[in-house]
């Protein structure tokens, strides 16, 4: 995926206020709305600017992208490190996975689903973290602190062992004389043994700390499973491919295929033919119904070098004078 320069797409400088922001956006929204625009591209073109506008006129979202921005330019290849699924966490403000509410141009709204955003967008913001109203203005009352988001990327194999792992994120600190401003902190998880994709953890008391002595807030990891290089997943089911001989596929044969939990003895039927499954049942992703594991055969076709092979494939062939690998196609 490519970095994308938000601060570009609304034409204003790095240093915008939070009131520069908003005006840009809304002149361009004007501008490109789909429903009046007669600009080429509009469409996308307002898909962008809504986009710019949601990453920079939230302050914690805008400070996230700052840190990563002072790494990049615009265009140039951009992929979040492996296994933190972004490193930013960010205040919850209403309940995951809530739509947000864009507005257009004078009398257009949208509802917009964190869905709607480019790839980019999803990889450094919390998808949790819904745009809304913060507290009110006003004496500082005791208060429980916010609940936060942060999204965390595991492995495949890592949802079938569970285990601890050491996290390090980087929480939004607000600051009362300048901008958000970002602080690293370290902190334990144990990863639930069949943790699903989009699952939310919750860890009690990791969140933003409370006023008057309240408690603090909570901090909820949304699970992401980074796809593997072998196994894929259905579901709660896994699926990878099982190379076999010819011969292995036709005689039948015992062959050893791998699993996430290791390597396994696997009875390959006589007469089987490309794509059919085997399944071992209940080897797919733990939990309380866990899935399946599919073995899906891949007959591979060894190219004859020698003359003995050769002439094993001619043998073949003369074996087998009636067969057409053509006979379905049309004349």
């Amino acid at each position: 995926m490519e970095f994308k320069d938000y601060y570009a797409t609304l034409g204003v400088a790095k240093t915008a206020k939070h009131d520069d922001i908003k005006r840009a956006y809304r002149k361009l929204a004007r501008k490109f709305h789909p429903d009046v625009s007669k600009e080429p591209n509009a469409e996308a073109r307002f898909k962008d600017v809504a986009e710019a506008h949601e990453a920079l006129i939230d302050p914690e979202r805008r400070a996230a992208y700052d840190d990563i921005a002072q790494r990049h330019a615009n265009g140039q290849p951009y992929e979040p490190p492996a296994g933190w699924g972004g490193g930013y966490e960010y205040s919850g403000r209403g309940p995951p996975g809530q739509a947000r509410r864009s507005t257009g141009t004078a009398g257009h709204s949208s509802a917009t689903d964190e869905r709607d955003f480019s790839d980019f967008f999803e990889s450094v913001f919390a998808r949790h973290a819904a745009h809304g109203a913060r507290r009110p203005a006003g004496p500082p009352r005791p208060a429980q602190g916010e609940d936060h988001h942060a999204r965390l990327a595991v492995d495949l194999l890592e949802a079938y062992r569970g285990g601890l792992r050491t996290l390090q994120l980087r929480r939004p600190v607000p600051n009362a004389t300048g901008p958000v401003t970002l602080q690293d902190h370290e902190l334990e998880v144990q990863i639930p043994k069949g943790v699903r994709n989009g699952q939310s953890l919750r860890l009690t008391g990791q969140g933003a700390p409370g006023r008057g002595g309240a408690p603090a807030g909570d901090l909820y990891l949304q699970i992401e499973l980074l796809p593997h290089p072998l196994f894929r997943l259905d579901g709660s089911d896994v699926v990878f491919d099982l190379p076999v001989a010819p011969w292995e596929a036709a005689l039948g044969a015992e062959v050893t295929a791998p699993t996430p939990e290791g390597p396994v003895q696997l009875s390959v039927p006589a007469g089987s033919t490309q794509g059919r499954k085997l399944r071992l049942r209940g080897r797919g992703l733990p939990g309380k119904e866990p899935g399946d594991l599919y073995a899906v055969l891949n007959i591979t076709q060894p190219l004859p070098v020698s003359d003995a092979e050769k002439a094993a494939y001619s043998a073949l062939a003369a074996a087998f004078p009636a067969y057409s690998p053509r006979a379905a196609l049309p004349s």
